[in-house]
């Protein structure tokens, strides 16, 4: 189940929730009991080759790989 982060406004308290992306929406309170809240918009982080630039560029010099490496016979 996907978390979401949300922050009061009445306090400046940041919190997450857990809950179905069909109730993303719903009011929210904080954990201080106040109801004034707002969804907070979240960044994904992904590592990896592909995600420091170091994918790489196809071609027979890329090496690896089925179609790019030389291994379908």
């Amino acid at each position: 189940m996907p978390r979401y982060e949300y922050r009061c406004r009445q306090c400046g308290t940041d919190f997450e929730l857990r809950r179905p992306m069909a109730s993303s929406g719903d009011p929210a309170s904080c954990p201080e009991g106040h109801g004034d809240t707002v969804k907070l918009l979240s960044t994904v982080s992904v590592g990896g080759a592909a995600a420091s630039g170091a994918a790489p560029s196809g071609g027979e010099a890329s090496g690896g790989g089925c179609c790019g490496g030389g291994c379908c016979g």
